[in-house]
């Protein structure tokens, strides 16, 4: 199918699909006041070794939690929970939460990649991979790659991050753009998302949705 094609097609229509990687999704409405992350040195404190790479393997090979069944995913919550008892204090003022992610698990298939990772979506789009960005001191950018009808295709959103407390924060996105092949354009309109950092070291990133949902980030570099 050539390019014009695939943007024609109903699939591609995404004006009501929800952002990628997004734990919580609703139209912006008011915007906060900007508060910036410090780049005060991190404390100490890390978890066994053992713990972070049990759930590494535990989400290894399963399509970011897709192909989980339940108790695979209450292992993974086991595993996160004992984790957190680590987490560093003020982890949103810690340098560590810089840098590139990716994202190798989450509990809800469709809060990261909304409509691209329905059941029907997973079908259509081969999801390539799901990167987040965070750049100091308050910018993060979130990019889920895929395959379409033979074409490379990609969703991009660009947010303004505020914290909320010493664990929540809350991410303001544009409108996401959405490019396949030689073709993109933006569509939708602002949102926002909030995230609580449960853990982060110099190698994962924990972070729940305010629905619940776990995520699991992976640094890359």
């Amino acid at each position: 199918m050539s390019a014009s094609a695939a943007a024609a097609s109903p699939v591609l229509r995404l004006s009501s699909a929800t952002p990628p990687l997004a734990p919580l999704h609703r139209p912006f409405r008011r915007r906060l006041p900007s508060v910036r992350c410090s780049l005060a040195a991190a404390p100490s404190v890390r978890a066994p070794p053992e713990l972070v790479d049990s759930i590494l393997s535990k989400v290894k090979g399963t399509d970011r939690g897709v192909l989980l069944p339940k108790d695979g995913h209450q292992q993974v919550a086991d595993v996160a929970l004992q984790l957190g008892k680590y987490c560093i204090e003020e982890p949103v003022k810690s340098p560590l939460i810089f840098g590139e992610w990716e994202v190798v698990y989450c509990s809800v298939p469709t809060s990261p990649g909304g409509l691209y990772r329905t059941p029907l979506g997973r079908l259509i789009f081969k999801t390539d991979e799901m990167i987040q960005v965070v750049e100091a001191p308050d910018v993060v950018r979130n990019k889920v790659s895929f395959s379409v009808f033979g074409l490379e295709g990609a969703v991009s959103l660009k947010g303004k991050l505020n914290v909320l407390d010493s664990k929540w924060i809350q991410v303001i996105f544009e409108a996401p753009e959405l490019k396949v092949g030689s073709l993109g354009f933006q569509y939708g309109g602002d949102s926002e998302v909030k995230l609580e950092i449960t853990y982060v070291d110099e190698k994962i990133r924990l972070g729940k949705g305010s629905r619940g949902s776990l995520f699991v980030f992976l640094r890359r570099g």
